[in-house]
């Protein structure tokens, strides 16, 4: 292509760009043409006294009150406040989300303001002086960027177009671009290229919500609402957490104290059944398993009662043995007989004084021992061993099926009281004997641990230690590992936390959230040491007096 015809194709291709740019940017990209949006809180103040903290946020006309408890941070939603305002004094009312609110016409103009609120809770008043800014919005940035004004005049030119008539545009085009069309079929192929550019501006001209993206009609980007007050972290690494988020996060604090407090160490353990509330099944003799009268073998955590009868066991009988008792039997059935008739004589000889009644007791005596030897062989042939339960708790171990022959020795049920289990730990430490522990699950409950002895003897270098548990939760199992914290007869000085309390920073270590404003909130990183089940001891890093987040420290641990 010649050299005078490429202004004409950069004319077109620059013409084609300014049409389109405006129109194609959409949400969720970005254009390299604007910086991102700073975050901008609403106009707000606090105030606090040694019990309560009050934050007035303005927004929309109106005032919105977060009364909380200084120590704590929990909320206060059956408190009575009065506001002493530019416009008079007014009443706030309670918000079904735990807030207070109450009309500030006032608040839409700029300037400095000073509002005294009264709180009354529980019979004690308190006066919160409250100072509120309120800036004009600012001006929208301008630009001298020159490619930032021809996108301008380009977006202009096309709501131009948009708002015309577009029926004389369109005949006008059409017969304009028909005539261009048949110059160019005319003189050749070469000149396609602009034809086809023409062709596109006038499509883009005619056509402009084609490009319009989702959300509006006329293809003009969605805005963030203004004034929305977000979480987020601060430059200098605080965390600055509006009071409605704090409501939904659940965040809780504590006021710092030091105390002097025994070290802990922790022990690996499991939970052990009460040895004087479970027991074990066994047969003493080897057997065949039969069910016992209800048909049924016990199931996994059934209870039972004591003495109440789950199997029962048949001695197997060889054929040898079955041969001998055979012959017992009949010697024993022969002597039997004999005695009968013996007996029988002597009751006949008795009366004429011809047999002793000594005579005759002693063959009686004889005849009642064969009878009971009988019998007793018959038993061992016809009568099974019944397994009965030695305690009153739940089945825990099962291992009986019918017809399976059973050891002599051989576990065949466990029996356990839920509500009464053991944890058995091994210390390597001297610990101080008598006192009692905490043990911590792997979801992190606590159980509460009351010392029952330690054994005398190494087990693997370490000394067995049993604790009872009190009040030990339904799902508990033997077998369980947990984490046993006792006491060490040393001693030191510290601040106690909540385990909750600490999080992991993004290099590992160790952090806690000082509240240090009623809406911002500052890491510091902490040194601790295990203390108990559900508490830490933190030895260094914060000092007293200072409130830390106890609840939600994870979920604030988040926030970028």
């Amino acid at each position: 292509m010649p050299l005078s015809r490429v202004p004409a194709l950069r004319a077109a291709v620059l013409a084609l760009a300014l049409w389109a740019a405006p129109a194609a940017a959409h949400e969720g990209h970005d254009h390299g043409s604007e910086p991102p949006a700073a975050a901008v809180s609403a106009p707000r103040g606090a105030s606090s006294s040694e019990t309560l903290e009050l934050v007035a946020v303005a927004r929309n006309g109106r005032l919105s009150l977060y009364l909380d408890r200084a120590g704590t941070n929990e909320p206060v939603t059956d408190a009575a406040i009065t506001a002493e305002t530019p416009e008079g004094t007014a009443q706030a009312e309670a918000i079904p989300d735990g807030s207070y609110g109450l009309p500030a016409h006032w608040s839409t103009h700029a300037g400095e303001y000073e509002v005294l609120f009264t709180v009354t809770k529980d019979g004690t008043t308190d006066l919160f002086p409250v100072s509120l800014t309120i800036s004009e919005p600012p001006p929208p940035p301008a630009s001298d960027d020159a490619w930032t004004k021809s996108l301008a005049v380009a977006h202009d030119f096309r709501r131009h177009i948009e708002e015309a008539d577009p029926l004389p545009f369109a005949v006008g085009g059409a017969g304009f671009l028909l005539g261009v069309v048949v110059t160019l079929l005319m003189r050749g192929r070469r000149r396609a290229p602009i034809a086809a550019l023409f062709v596109l501006v006038l499509a883009l001209a005619f056509a402009p919500k084609a490009f319009a993206h989702e959300g509006h009609e006329d293809g003009t980007p969605l805005a963030a609402p203004s004034g929305q007050d977000l979480a987020r972290r601060l430059p200098d690494g605080a965390i600055f957490v509006p009071k409605p988020t704090q409501r939904v996060l659940a965040l809780r604090t504590v006021v710092t104290a030091s105390d002097r407090l025994s070290r802990t160490v922790e022990l690996p353990g499991r939970i052990i059944p009460d040895p004087n509330a479970s027991g074990v099944v066994q047969s003493s003799v080897g057997g065949r398993l039969a069910p016992p009268e209800s048909g049924r073998f016990p199931r996994l955590g059934t209870r039972v009662k004591k003495g109440e009868v789950l199997a029962t066991v048949t001695p197997p009988v060889q054929a040898v043995d079955v041969s001998d008792m055979r012959q017992r039997q009949g010697e024993l059935d022969q002597q039997i007989a004999i005695i009968e008739r013996r007996v029988e004589r002597y009751r006949k000889l008795a009366p004429g004084g011809a047999v002793s009644q000594v005579q005759l007791d002693d063959a009686l005596a004889e005849l009642k021992g064969l009878t009971d030897r009988r019998a007793a062989l018959d038993a061992i042939r016809q009568h099974p061993e019944a397994l009965t339960a030695p305690v009153d708790g739940v089945i825990a171990e099962a291992s009986a099926v019918a017809g399976q022959m059973a050891s002599p020795g051989v576990q065949v049920f466990q029996i356990v009281e839920p509500s009464r289990l053991w944890v058995e730990a091994l210390s390597f430490e001297a610990l101080a004997t008598g006192q009692d522990a905490t043990a911590r699950l792997a979801d992190g409950r606590t159980l509460r641990l009351t010392f029952m002895g330690a054994g005398l003897a190494d087990r693997s270098q370490a000394v067995p230690m049993h604790f009872s548990i009190e009040g030990a939760p339904p799902e508990l199992r033997t077998g369980q590992f947990v984490t046993v914290l006792a006491a060490l007869d040393a001693q030191q000085t510290g601040l106690a936390l909540p385990r909750t309390s600490v999080v992991r920073g993004g290099n590992g270590q160790s952090l806690v959230y000082e509240h240090t404003a009623p809406e911002r909130f500052e890491p510091r990183e902490v040194r601790v040491e295990p203390l108990d089940a559900g508490r830490v001891l933190v030895v260094s890093g914060v000092g007293q007096g200072k409130r830390i987040v106890t609840q939600g420290a994870e979920l604030l641990n988040q926030v970028r």
